[in-house]
This record gives C-alpha cells, structure tokens and sequence, in this order.
C-alpha cells in the first residue's frame, strides 16, 4: 500500500499542499500581526489614572501586561508570580520617558477619567493631562473645564490655519526666493568660468544679477518679517495643562496638533479620529524625528522611482530577452549569457548597490559633472546620490526577472503562429512586432510585476544610491525641468529601517513603523493588481495564445 502511494505521487501532492497552507497561514500571521500593531497608531487610547503606593499619579494608556517571578528572600522557598503593566505616560520633557511598567501590587487606585485630555504635539510627543485655563495675550479667557472644552478646538483650528500659512510661506514663497538665489549665483558663476579670460565682456550681466540677488535678499528678510509677526501673534495663544500628579504646564496652542478626551469618544468620533488620522498619515510630512505624522515624502518617493525603474527596466529587458530568444544564434555563447543572467538574480542586492554606486555616481555622474556642469564643480551636481541613480540600480537588479520571463513567454508562442505570418509575406520583425509580442505581453508583464513587486521593497541598494532620512524637497515640483532626476529622496523601506531601528525613541515609534510596514504592503499589492487586471485584459484579448 505504502510503495503503491508513493509510486502514483500521492503523497507529494499532499506534501505541496501542506506546504502551501503552511505558506498561507504564515503569510496571514505576519499579515495580522501588522494589522494590529498598526491599530495602535490610529485609534484613540483609552486613559488610565492610576495611584500607587506612593502617592504618585499618572495618567497613560495600558500597552501591555505580563506575569513575572518576585523574589521573597531566603526564607521563602517558592518565589511568588505577580503581573505587572506596562503603561505610556507621555508628558516626556516631565518625566524623561515614555513608557513605565507598575507592578499590580504597586497600584492602589486605577479609574478612566472622563475629563483627561491627550494633545498631540509638534515636539515632545503626547502630552496627558487636564486643562486649567486658557490665556490670549496674557488675559484668562476660559478658566473652566467645560468652558475650555467649547473653545479649545476652535481656537486649536485658528492656530493650524495659522500654522499652514507660516509653513506655505517657508517653503513655498521663501522656497522661491531661495530658488531665484540660487540660480542667479549659478548663473554669475557660469559667466565667470565661461568667460574667465575676458570678464569685462559679462560685468554688466554679473552687476545686473548681483543687484537681482540682492533684491530678493530684501524680500526675503521682508518676508521672514512676516512669517516672525505671525509666529508673534500666535505665540500669545497658550494653554495651562495640568498633569495628573498636579503639576502645570503651559503648551502655547501653535504646538498643538489635535486635542481630544479619548474616554468620553462615541464610535462615530471615533470613527472620525481614525480617518483623520489616515489622512494625516498619507499626505502630511513627518514630524518628531519621522517617529510622527505622515510619510508622504517617502510615499511619493517610492512611487516615483518604481515608475523609474520600471521605464527602465521593461524596454532593456524586452530587448535582451528578444534578442536571446529570436535572433541570437544558439550556441555555447548564448547558454554562457542565460547562465550569468540566472545568476544576476541571486547576487545580494546590496552588491549592486556598490556598483550603481561606483559606475553610475561616480563615473557616470561624475563624468557627466565635468563635461557639463564644471562651473559647479567640486559641488557635485549628478556625480552624488539621487533618485536617477537609485532607480538605474534597481532596474538593474531587476533586469533578470523581466528578462527570464520574457524568455519563457516568447518560447510559449506556438511556432506556427510564426510560420503563417511568415508565410503570408511579414517579415521576421513585422512577426515579432504584431504576432510575436502581442500574445506574450501577459507572460512579459509578469516578469514586470515581479521587479516591480521586489523594487518597491528593496532598500540595501538605495542607501547608498540616493535615500535620505528626510528630503528637504521632492523630487518633482513645478519649476522647470519639473522632475529633478538628481535630488535625494524618502523611502517606505528605508523609513521603516529608519524609524524601526535608528530612532532616538524606537520604544514610542513602533505603532508608526508597523503603520508604514501595512502601506508599503498595500502599495506593492495595489501595483500588483494594476498590472494583473492589465494581464487579464490582454490574455482575454489574444485568446488565440497558449496562455
């Protein structure tokens, strides 16, 4: 019975199967485990107020609990298990620390107060108290809970405005000045390197743009003037909080991102809290060390160099594999290549993180720096990291997965599809063109959503190709060229890696790297699914292929 299973294949069929649920219930795990951490960051927390022993309050919410064995001295002979609790208690410029655990025989008191607010801030993280007063300019406006409680979020939204308008002028008005700065030196110093044996036919230029700078340095201490006037008035906006051991503190409003009482929260405010909170994650820029606030910087960058890559990639990868597979004569030669492209694809991916480092930034680049931008020199202008270089590297990387598979599509053409087109007068491109390539696209974009799928997670190579830990400006904006293929830019890996492991304050920003783990996860199977509805479309389309 036994030989008769295992001489049918039975019993393999059943070992890939299991091996298959074991995939599957793996994958849903890590799947769930995210799902969850991430919960953390965008539900509102209940507030615990606990009392221990020693008088001490403190207001937090409760991470985790776990038992723990206590020692009893000598005399006892089994030592006793007690749990302890693991609460945030923010407040950090107060306490020094986000986290604290209490042992159960430690609290003497814990209630959920109705009256406890969390404001999050700009710095220092979340604040966990009571309000007091409400001051502007000094003068008492609201003294009370409940008469604080109607005003604080109107005057919370008055200050965001306020906060929107210094940050549009920064980096949009002053960004632009900066920008006319900038080229206005770079173009005196392309006079001066273009004409430096002859100046005085260029001094007029060079004074003309000497007194363009200086113009707009006016403006822009005019300007600076203006956003200081702004920060002045809302300086005199504070709030007097309290925490729950008594002591106070004043948050000037301008700091304050949003306020609310977590345990007096309906579902729908809840409901609320949490799309407010996706929306702040996806379109707002990071805060606190990018432990806080959105990542949309690395949102776009990852989005912008798959696209990239991806440009790259697909037509180089078509060729070579076209040209392997159709016009290469078969020989040792084209065996030797298909094994080193094989190959390709199980070199570390850091390796070619070294090689688009030394080929592509510093020969590449470099070279392309003293033909065409050496007035800049020894500012690099291409010869440095960037998001260019970064993307040639990872369409290297991914070159072998677009190349085998476009092979095996072309191979799965059936050979009399070439024949009759052949025959009936088509040249062997016009064949590949309009017969060949058509039915294989499906097969050829698999290969595209495989590289596509490895590209967006792929960090080794960018460190040291381009990624940066925050990108003052995005790679694309509306000043001519409009792409600007050189600056650095943000990654959802290298945020994760960043955040995960290089932050001052890991403990506090794990709910943010498991929110950023969930995106990039959905990114890579939202490009996934683009291009298989675009496969399926084809496949339904050139029905006459084997596919």
């Amino acid at each position: 019975m036994n030989n008769k299973i295992f001489k049918s294949g039975e019993i393999f069929i059943w070992f890939a199967g299991l091996g298959l649920g074991a995939t599957i219930i793996m994958i849903s795990g890590v799947l769930l485990l995210i799902l969850l951490n991430s919960g953390e960051y965008l539900l509102p927390p209940k507030l615990f107020q606990i009392q221990t022993k020693e008088g001490e309050k403190f207001l937090g919410n409760l991470i985790t609990s776990e038992s723990f064995t206590k020692e009893l001295g000598d005399k006892v002979s089994k030592p006793q298990k007690d749990e302890r609790y693991k609460y945030k208690i923010g407040n950090r410029e107060i306490y020094g620390l986000d986290f604290r655990w209490f042992a159960e025989n430690e609290i003497v008191k814990s209630e959920q107060p109705e009256s406890a607010y969390i404001f999050e801030r700009t710095e220092f993280g979340n604040f966990f108290g009571y309000v007091k007063e409400l001051r502007v300019d000094g003068e008492i406006r609201a003294s009370s809970e409940n008469e604080i409680s109607i005003v604080l979020n109107d005057y919370i939204d008055t200050l965001s405005r306020l906060r929107k308008e210094m940050t549009r002028i920064e980096k949009n008005v002053i960004g632009d000045l900066n920008y006319d700065i900038e080229s206005s030196r770079l173009e005196i110093k392309i006079l001066e390197y273009q004409n430096r044996d002859n100046l005085q036919k260029v001094i007029l230029r060079i004074a003309e743009l000497n007194k363009k700078i200086e113009d707009i340095n006016h403006q822009y201490h005019s300007i600076e003037n203006k956003v200081d006037s702004l920060r002045g008035i809302a300086g005199k906006y504070n709030l007097t909080v309290q925490t729950a051991n008594g002591d106070e503190r004043d948050i000037p409003l301008l700091n304050i991102i949003r306020v609310y009482q977590p345990n007096r929260m309906s579902f729908f405010t809840q409901a609320g809290f949490v799309i407010s909170k996706i929306f702040e994650f996806i379109f707002d820029d990071p805060r606190e060390s990018n432990t806080e606030g959105g990542v949309f910087p690395a949102l776009f960058g990852t989005v912008m160099m798959v696209i990239l890559m991806s440009i790259a990639v697909v037509p180089f990868g078509v060729i070579a594999a076209l040209y392997l597979r159709e016009y290469a004569k078969q020989g040792p030669l084209v065996r030797i290549v298909r094994i080193a492209v094989n190959n390709l694809a199980g070199i570390p991916s850091i390796v070619f993180g070294i090689f688009g480092l030394g080929f592509f930034i510093y020969f590449v680049g470099g070279t392309i720096d003293q033909i065409f931008y050496p007035e800049r020199l020894p500012n690099p202008t291409l010869g440095t990291g960037g998001i260019l270089w970064a993307s040639l590297t990872l369409a290297l990387l991914t070159m072998p997965v677009v190349i085998v598979s476009t092979e095996e599509a072309l191979a799965t053409i059936p050979r009399g599809m070439r024949e009759a087109s052949l025959a009936l007068g088509s040249t062997k491109w016009q064949t590949i063109r309009r017969v060949v390539l058509p039915a294989a696209t499906p097969g050829i974009l698999t290969g595209v959503i495989l590289a596509m799928a490895r590209g967006a997670g792929e960090v080794a190579p960018l460190m040291i190709t381009g990624v940066v830990k925050l990108a003052p400006s995005l790679p694309f904006d509306w000043r001519f060229p409009f792409f600007h293929l050189d600056r650095k830019f943000m990654h959802l890996g290298f945020h994760i890696y960043d955040v995960g492991f290089q932050s001052p304050n890991v403990e506090a920003a794990m709910s943010m790297v498991y929110m950023t783990t969930l995106l990039l996860i959905f990114l890579v199977i939202l490009l996934n699914i683009t291009a298989m509805i675009i496969r399926a479309r084809l496949r339904k389309k050139y029905k006459s292929s084997t596919f």
